[in-house]
């Protein structure tokens, strides 16, 4: 006789599902940040967004990593220029506007991060 149980759905705390979905958590709705999201849920929320997560994603404020891939700089980057909190795409843009010797900087050195790690990719593809 054998017992099969229902499986339980995935589940996640908000936190995570916000980075999932690249969103400040703090600027999503409150249903969203008190809540649990199961794997189905974010599914359907990256595959047709609500008004709330386009907004967001579109304007911001937007967390860490992101704010540093639109600036195309490292987290660190942003650390060592004193950029500690979300920024929205406005802010963003005017940073890219104003191309602060900070910016330039750190866009730089994420370029050659960025070669430095495809030519070590080619070198062990190579061996």
């Amino acid at each position: 006789m054998s017992t099969s149980k229902a499986k339980a759905p995935q589940t996640m705390k908000p936190a995570t599902a916000a980075k999932k979905l690249g969103i400040l958590l703090s600027a999503a709705p409150a249903e969203f940040q008190e809540g649990v999201v199961s794997r189905d849920e974010l599914n359907a929320l990256q595959a047709d967004p609500p008004s709330w997560l386009a907004d967001l994603r579109r304007e911001g404020p937007h967390p860490r990593q992101v704010v540093a891939a639109k600036l195309r700089v490292s987290a660190s980057g942003l650390a060592r220029a004193d950029i500690t909190g979300p920024l929205t795409t406005a802010e963003i843009e005017t940073l890219k506007a104003e191309r602060p010797d900070w910016l330039e900087r750190e866009q730089t050195i994420q370029t050659r991060v960025r070669q430095d790690e495809l030519h070590l990719k080619q070198q062990r593809a190579k061996a």
